[in-house]
């Protein structure tokens, strides 16, 4: 997982990971996305300005609900000679099976359901979402008569083989794993009859939730650890203590940031990157995009050094699935 020319890590099968990955993503609110509020457009809009900018890896989810989006984009991009499928100038891009589609024979058509609203014969990486499955069916939040989400129990070894079998019929190029514990990985990995082991997990990570003993499993194991909510969780009023701390307002990150005259957001961003943590972030504004995307360009002029505030812990999704019996957030 050697850094190269502080621009992409190895992957444990050969494949290269940019550092820093481009985030498709909407706002959140309950069990529901604002797509009335926050317009398509503006998505499709971000995907073009972060191939412009020089993005090549694009993560977005299914439930995020904006993969036709995406792909015009891309389609757009390729269309006008920016970028192209193949060779070394390409988009890469990442998708995440959502929960609803872990039964194993439910993941290939989840998978072509993605291949054709992207307009792509192949995602370069493909990552089960999370290990907490959800009532299999189209259903996104399926809930009961009182509001409560439907939960299901699924044998995640029995996900990963179909997840293998994917990758054995060229429809991905990599796949990983997603909100996996260490338990939860050692499961996968002890598999009898393993193909192929996950080639990143993604998780919340940033300076009060550093992951630390997940980090150096991961590293043991060759599987790249990939932080989302790399700036701080969500605020949102559903699940976040609305006391708590703001991780871009906390003095000592401030104090960093005046040191080396560089943003907040920059210098908890190079904080993973000098852990060897790959980065994802989210924006839809051009200026806010160019301005991260700088991140990958610091540590060629000097190594930073970044506040570790671990303690304040994460507060993105956990409260969805409180009492699932695979929850994986109680282990450490």
């Amino acid at each position: 997982m050697e850094l190269y020319k502080d621009t992409s890590m190895g992957m444990n099968n050969g494949h290269r990971s940019p550092v820093v990955r481009f985030s498709i993503y909407a706002p959140f609110t309950g069990y529901s996305r604002i797509g009335s509020l926050f317009q398509k457009s503006k998505r499709e809009e971000a995907v073009k300005v972060a191939i412009e900018v020089g993005h090549r890896h694009l993560d977005g989810a299914y439930f995020c609900e904006n993969e036709k989006e995406v792909g015009r984009a891309i389609q757009e991009k390729i269309a006008d000679g920016m970028v192209k499928r193949e060779g070394n100038i390409l988009p890469r891009n990442g998708k995440l099976l959502w929960s609803t589609f872990n039964t194993p024979e439910m993941v290939p058509s989840a998978l072509e359901k993605s291949l054709k609203s992207l307009q792509f014969d192949y995602i370069d990486l493909y990552i089960i979402h999370t290990p907490l499955s959800l009532k299999p069916g189209t259903d996104t939040w399926p809930k009961d008569e009182n509001g409560k989400l439907i939960f299901d129990v699924v044998d995640l070894r029995q996900t990963w083989e179909a997840m293998e079998a994917c990758k054995d019929a060229g429809l991905v190029k990599s796949i990983g794993v997603s909100n996996f514990n260490i338990r939860q990985l050692e499961m996968i990995l002890n598999k009898p009859g393993l193909k192929y082991k996950p080639v990143l997990n993604q998780v919340e990570c940033h300076p009060y939730l550093n992951q630390s003993k997940l980090l150096a499993f991961c590293k043991s194991k060759h599987i790249l650890l990939e932080a989302y909510c790399a700036l701080g969780s969500q605020r949102d009023k559903t699940w976040v203590d609305q006391s708590s701390p703001v991780l871009l307002e906390d003095p000592v990150l401030g104090a960093i940031a005046k040191k080396y005259n560089r943003s907040p957001v920059l210098v908890a961003l190079r904080y993973q990157l000098q852990r060897g943590v790959v980065v994802l972030f989210k924006t839809y504004t051009r200026k806010r995009i160019e301005e991260n995307f700088q991140v990958k360009q610091e540590g060629r002029e000097k190594r930073m050094r970044c506040a570790d505030l671990d303690g304040h812990r994460r507060g993105l999704r956990t409260f969805v699935y409180l009492g699932h019996p695979q929850f994986p957030f109680i282990d450490e």
